[in-house]
């Protein structure tokens, strides 16, 4: 800092020199008496200055509350330390009435909801589970007063473990299903792996070109959601495709049967049993169970006669239980592979050989897997009481 004076330069010394602090320059060997505004100026311009708005540390504190017990005023600390003299009176404030001068941390924004509202939030989420945000912000407000954004009901449902998901699709049970699913369940529950070795899971599914998972998703730009490249048509009844039967068993499966028309009686007993599940019957042990469900061309007269005609055990199968069945992850086996191929299929003949194809592809070891987890599906149905299970 320079000041000018008598049309001559007086370059400060450092502010630790003696001279400074008694309120002298040294000019030309001179000492020349500071006038006061001088030295108030070239004092806070030569000490550690406060930026506004930041929190004081405890040896700041220190320094304040020691200059004032020496007998300072609150000015000349003021100007010492470069520090607001509010500030100072404040500090001091609270040390005459408690004695304390450490920061008091501030506990944030007050909440906007009390205890006894989160708790009346997450009955209210309970009991009406498909309700929206909005929707339990303006029952909290009709019955509390309180009004609470979108992202508020987020938050606080959040906190006791209640999030926004995408509810499972399962198939509908009854009273009687889940009597029947639990009875089931409890008499294969002990079953060993040797006696699941002697049963054959079957099914029927289908697979179309257009796929309808809804893991499916596309690369788009903000702003282009209903672009031509953008969207998907979905066909009314899942487009063109193919119908397709197959077994499985510990260590085997049967040939994919792949058609394009629907399942019936005469189909399942001319194709189904004499193509495919004789040729099981005759190279497995007269233990040999036959597994269907209860569709009604698998309960047709017609194939109850050729499976007593052709002494094929067939396992009693609880209705609506597509969970305990191991090949319907099979199928979904079968699906992810089909999505995999590139170039995927685009017409119906490259669909079916991609189908053969990828069946004969799916390692064995995975299908024995789902087989043996037979005993953890059934102890999972008897603890939901015959409720849908995670399977």
């Amino acid at each position: 800092m320079q000041i000018t004076g008598n049309h001559q330069m007086a370059r400060i010394v450092r502010h630790n020199d003696e001279s400074v602090r008694e309120g002298y320059i040294r000019n030309g060997g001179k000492e020349v008496k500071l006038f006061t505004s001088a030295l108030k100026a070239f004092q806070c311009n030569n000490r550690i200055v406060m930026a506004q708005r930041k929190h004081l540390d405890d040896f700041l504190r220190g320094r304040i509350i020691g200059g004032l017990e020496c007998g300072r005023t609150q000015l000349e600390v003021s100007e010492e330390l470069g520090i607001a003299q509010s500030v100072i009176s404040r500090l001091w404030q609270r040390f005459q009435d408690d004695g304390n001068v450490s920061r008091c941390y501030s506990a944030g924004r007050p909440r906007v909801t009390t205890p006894n509202e989160d708790r009346h939030l997450a009955v209210i989420a309970k009991r009406n589970r498909r309700s929206t945000a909005s929707d339990l912000s303006r029952q909290l407000s009709s019955a509390t007063g309180t009004t609470v954004s979108r992202q508020t009901v987020y938050r606080r449902l959040g906190h006791i473990g209640l999030y926004a998901r995408r509810p499972v699709k399962c198939v509908p049970l009854t009273a009687t299903h889940c009597r029947l699913r639990l009875a089931w369940s409890r008499e294969h529950a002990l079953w060993i792996p040797q006696q699941w070795s002697c049963v054959i899971f079957s099914d029927e599914s289908r697979f179309s070109l257009q796929s309808d998972s809804r893991r499916t998703f596309i690369w788009r730009a903000p702003g282009t959601r209903y672009h031509q490249e953008n969207t998907i048509e979905p066909h009314r009844y899942g487009g063109a495709g193919w119908l397709v039967w197959g077994g499985i068993i510990l260590g085997s499966r049967t040939d994919l049967h792949v058609q394009s028309v629907t399942m019936t009686g005469h189909i399942y007993r001319d194709v189904i049993l004499e193509q495919h599940v004789r040729l099981f019957w005759g190279a497995m042990c007269a233990e040999f169970l036959f597994m269907d469900d209860n569709a009604r061309p698998h309960r047709a007269n017609i194939v109850d006669e050729c499976l007593q005609s052709e002494d094929i055990t067939r396992m009693d199968w609880p209705a609506y239980s597509p969970d305990l069945n191991p090949i319907e992850h099979v199928w979904d086996m079968l699906g992810r592979r089909i999505e995999a191929r590139q170039p995927p299929p685009t017409c119906l003949p490259e669909l079916r050989r991609a189908l053969l194809d990828e069946w004969c592809n799916i390692p064995q070891d995975q299908i024995d897997n789902l087989i043996l987890s037979m005993p953890r599906r059934c102890k999972a149905c008897i603890a939901s009481s015959g409720r849908h299970t995670p399977y």
